[in-house]
């Protein structure tokens, strides 16, 4: 992984374990990935603002072959953000795992110094 003009500033908000997306100046639109253009509108002028690390498990699937030769099982999902974008993201923690299941940010640590968003079930007090 190699942040570009467009991403950096994302991954270096990882390096504070702040989970950011982005927000189009002109119509207001969340959205995740970073990307140099607004989904909605097509606008390009963009910043970063932090979310909450909040969400609902969308999808998911349990990786038994990982194609890369990383240890498996994994859990890969899409989380809607309580904001509303999605991530493509692993799920970490004790399953099993479900659809509309609430869960919370945490990070996985790089040998960069930068951190993965990763997810975990939300622990009710």
């Amino acid at each position: 992984m190699t942040p570009d003009e467009i991403t950096a500033p994302w991954w270096e908000a990882t390096r504070r374990r702040v989970l950011t997306v982005q927000r189009c100046l002109e119509c207001g639109r969340l959205q995740h990935y970073p990307r140099a253009l607004c989904t909605g509108c097509g606008g390009d002028a963009l910043d970063l603002v932090e979310v909450s690390g909040r969400g609902t498990v969308d999808s998911f699937t349990v990786v038994h072959r990982s194609p890369a030769g990383e240890s498996t099982p994994y859990t890969v999902a899409r989380v809607r953000l309580e904001e509303g974008p999605i991530l493509l993201t692993r799920l970490t923690g004790d399953g099993p795992w479900a659809c509309d299941q609430p869960v919370r940010l945490s990070w996985t640590p790089l040998p960069d110094g930068l951190n993965l968003p990763v997810f975990t079930p939300l622990e009710h007090p």
